[in-house]
């Protein structure tokens, strides 16, 4: 009987602040899917090669309000999040490190998108390619050259100088 008596006593200790810590949980769901629609809403009015970047940004927004509030509402449940926040901090870490190379290529896409030192139709030369561009993604910049075709990353045309002649 006493063990039935404490579990009730814990059930009703620990009630609101599960269901607070659900509520937290929806409420960050709600607002993370609102926040990724209204920026690809915003987006929307932009050029194709603005819009992917603006797409990515969304998609990172809504990624960090849930981690905010999947954190929070955990927290709120007296769940010891420390050692889930350090974690994810040494996850990010060993990520980036390991994939330094992609994050820069996808990075220097953005760039390359947001700033548009070329645009697609132009001539560039760049570590000894050369070639009429015809694509701009996150990772590769597509350039050809009668039937050759060169996929450059982006980070290649960030650290490296690019001659532009113009449309071809």
């Amino acid at each position: 009987m006493q063990l039935l008596t404490g579990l009730q006593d814990r059930i009703v200790e620990y009630s609101p602040k599960v269901l607070i810590g659900i509520v937290i949980l929806l409420v960050s769901w709600i607002i993370a899917n609102l926040l990724r629609r209204i920026l690809v809403r915003l987006g929307s009015k932009l050029d194709d090669s603005k819009r992917c970047v603006v797409h990515l940004c969304a998609t990172v927004c809504r990624w960090g309000v849930l981690a905010v509030g999947i954190i929070t509402g955990l927290g709120t449940i007296d769940v010891n999040v420390s050692a889930l926040v350090a974690g994810l901090g040494l996850t990010g870490f060993a990520l980036g490190f390991a994939l330094k190379d992609a994050l820069s290529n996808l990075m220097s896409g953005v760039l390359l998108l947001v700033y548009q030192p070329f645009t697609n139709g132009d001539w560039i030369s760049v570590s000894g390619c050369e070639g009429k561009v015809m694509e701009i993604n996150m990772r590769y910049t597509v350039i050809e050259k009668e039937k050759d075709r060169y996929l450059i990353p982006n980070s290649t045309l960030l650290t490296n100088t690019v001659r532009v002649s113009g449309k071809t």
